[in-house]
């Protein structure tokens, strides 16, 4: 029994050694893991397509809202915005604009026509189409309108110095031309019969 012990405590120290070692090597890998997880994680917060995205969804959200506190929507606001822009514009013309649906636009003309800010008018040449105009009582929600983009867009830029705000624009308004001019192109490939095809609104 004396002289087993000794095999008995070697065989207890290789045991504990290579335990030991079975959890480093068990510890290493999942430590690994986290990291590249973690870099993972910090290159798709830094991508700039994912930046683009997210920035505009929080800013569509505070948009709406604001919208609602004044008892409008933003999509409402974004047409008086666009019929001051172009006065006269047509329904088709802003539902292409606003990306949605021309019913969609009619409806949102309904109720700003209702509460006597838009009129829509006859096109002098095609009375198929109507044009849309704003009227008085639009000219003071356009005023409170400013002023909400005037403060998101000073919460939005807030520690970010003049020079940067600069390039940042210009880089913004580079890619707006390039995903525009992708889109015309496109547009001009697109089947002839399926643009004759669309209903002017």
């Amino acid at each position: 029994m004396i002289v087993q012990m000794p095999l008995l405590w070697r065989v207890a120290a290789l045991h504990r050694t290579h335990s030991s070692q079975t959890g480093i090597h068990m510890i290493t890998p999942l430590m690994i893991n986290a990291t590249q997880r973690k870099r993972r994680l910090d290159d798709f917060h830094r991508d700039l397509l994912f930046l683009l995205h997210d920035v505009a969804r929080l800013i569509r959200v505070d948009a709406d809202k604001r919208a609602r506190l004044h008892g409008m929507t933003r999509a409402q606001w974004a047409i008086l915005i666009w019929l001051e822009r172009q006065p006269g514009i047509s329904q088709k013309e802003l539902s292409e604009l606003l990306e949605v649906e021309p019913i969609t636009v009619a409806r949102l003309i309904d109720r700003l026509e209702a509460r006597g800010m838009v009129e829509r008018r006859p096109d002098p040449r095609d009375r198929r189409i109507w044009r849309l105009h704003l009227l008085r009582p639009a000219r003071d929600v356009l005023h409170e309108i400013d002023e909400q983009l005037a403060d998101m867009a000073h919460i939005v830029t807030a520690g970010i110095n003049e020079e940067a705000i600069e390039v940042m624009t210009e880089a913004l308004m580079r890619m707006k031309a390039t995903l525009t001019q992708e889109a015309h192109a496109s547009r001009r490939g697109a089947d002839p019969a399926e643009t004759d095809a669309r209903e002017e609104v």
